[in-house]
């Protein structure tokens, strides 16, 4: 059995990308807090994701930098050949639910929780928001299929 399950803060605001045949997709890292080291240093571990169709547009719409969610996916690994000729390796999580839990330093007043699963039907609502933080978030990004690694 291949499942995962993390929860964590993205580390950095996630792209819409589409595909050549219109397939929408978003990658982001997802910073998991791990066991501390034997001294008590905190641990942190960095996990690539990758999202796709309604999902990926619903996670470039109501998620940004510091942004808490919980993935729920599979670990899945490729290859492929760079530009330089090289073969690399890549290792992450291809998530099947992604549920935004908050926004980085979001009070309890105004937190958002979605549930977002493949068709895109979300389970709740926003509560309290006093105005649309994404009102100037840009437009799609359309990338040729030389662009994407796969």
């Amino acid at each position: 059995m291949n499942n995962v399950c993390l929860v964590g803060r993205l580390t950095r605001d996630p792209e819409l990308r589409t595909t050549g045949t219109g397939i929408s997709t978003t990658t982001f890292s997802l910073a998991v807090d791990g066991r501390p080291s034997a001294n008590g240093e905190p641990h942190t571990d960095f996990i690539n994701i990758v999202v796709w169709r309604v999902q990926a547009e619903n996670v470039c719409k109501y998620c940004s930098k510091g942004s808490m969610v919980a993935v729920i996916g599979r670990i899945t690994s490729r290859s492929y050949d760079a530009q330089d000729g090289t073969k690399r390796y890549v290792t992450e999580v291809v998530a099947d639910n992604v549920r935004f839990l908050s926004s980085k330093g979001a009070s309890a007043d105004n937190s958002v929780n979605y549930n977002m699963n493949n068709a895109g039907e979300s389970s709740s609502t926003p509560a309290n928001l006093e105005e649309d933080p994404f009102k100037d978030f840009g437009s799609e990004v359309v990338l040729s299929d030389d662009d994407l690694p796969f």
